[in-house]
């Protein structure tokens, strides 16, 4: 069956991935790639599927109210897949109305324009919003994050992430809108700007710059990869049940040290360097404000109802990524220029 998806923020890292994934797998589907192009959102990353026939870029930004609604009046959509957002936690701190114009303004104005262009029909119709496990604050040394978790964002980030699904349930109830909603924990991988902790410290090895970690680096995340989070997210994009919501993640708990001297070790041997070469850039830096503790998503609903479960080992993961950035070398070097050094500089001297 033919349908018109607007993939929002499918020049950043998860949403390239997500574009990728559907413009191959469904080719009589007609995948339309909305993003602003800000820092993150790079056409590099999706420049082997430009020329496909089933798939079509616009540049706009989901903050522009005028934009949006003639967007949607004129391409009438059959689903929306909302990925974009301002989604670094340390950016939120230093410009946190940033982060609430475009997740929790962009996310009002895409639901606007597309229950308006539906015209009270939703009839085979869906608003997917994407959005993180932060929303959920900071767990103890036990239990995981389910979908009944009450939130309790401690960030900026969260809680303009927090308060967009909140905005989404909302329309839901009142407009009937359907929609479903997935909360992913951290992903890695391919496309990722190095602003994020792997790609960020593959860059710093190369360059041998210091690797700051946070507080005593015992912090606990989850970690995902971000093919199998788009593999996920296409699954209950086809599968899931509207108004439900789905806990993505990696059954893959490590503390940041932990990854980050595994990190080390790889890039050790991928370089050819002496075992603990990397090791002795690591430098410990003052804590951020407002830093959680643990996340740890349980995606056993996803499993047990759709029957989705990670497919790459974190081990076999970063060693991909690594490689993929050590191949490609020119994207780093495009990405990692101009206002991404005044950011660094200003975010870790």
């Amino acid at each position: 069956m033919s349908k018109k998806i607007l993939i929002t923020g499918g020049a950043g890292f998860i949403g390239s991935h997500v574009v990728r994934t559907f413009v191959k797998k469904y080719p009589n589907y007609q995948i339309v790639n909305l993003d602003a192009l800000t820092y993150a959102g790079n056409l590099e990353n999706i420049q082997d599927i430009a020329a496909s026939d089933n798939y079509r870029f616009i540049k706009g930004d989901i903050k522009d109210v005028a934009f949006i609604n003639k967007l949607f009046e004129e391409e009438k959509f059959d689903a929306v897949i909302h990925l974009a957002a301002e989604s670094h936690v340390d950016r939120s701190i230093s410009h946190p109305n940033e982060f609430i114009e475009t997740n929790v303004m962009g996310t009002a104005n895409l639901m606007n324009g597309f229950r308006h262009s539906c015209n009270g029909d939703f009839t085979d119709k869906l608003f997917y919003h994407i959005s993180t496990d932060e929303v959920y604050g900071s767990l103890g040394k036990t239990g995981l994050f389910t979908e009944e978790t009450s939130y309790d964002p401690q960030s900026p980030y969260a809680a303009s992430k927090a308060a967009s699904d909140h905005l989404v349930r909302s329309y839901g109830n009142t407009y009937k809108m359907p929609f479903i909603i997935s909360n992913c924990s951290n992903n890695y991988g391919a496309n990722q700007f190095p602003e994020k902790l792997i790609p960020l410290f593959i860059n710093n090895i190369k360059s041998k710059k210091s690797l700051p970690v946070y507080g005593d680096g015992k912090y606990t995340r989850d970690w995902l990869y971000v093919e199998d989070h788009a593999k996920a997210i296409d699954l209950i994009f086809h599968k899931g049940i509207p108004g439900e919501t789905y806990n993505i993640g990696g059954f893959n708990e490590w503390t940041n040290i932990d990854l980050i001297k595994l990190l080390c070790a790889q890039m050790d041997i991928k370089l050819n360097q002496a075992p603990g070469t990397s090791e002795k850039l690591i430098t410990y830096v003052k804590d951020r404000a407002g830093h959680d503790r643990r996340y740890a998503i349980d995606a056993t609903k996803l499993n047990r109802e759709l029957g989705w479960k990670p497919t790459v080992t974190f081990e076999e993961g970063l060693s991909k990524t690594i490689d993929w950035y050590l191949e490609n070398e020119k994207w780093l070097s495009n990405v990692t220029s101009g206002a991404y050094q005044t950011y660094y500089k200003k975010m870790y001297g």
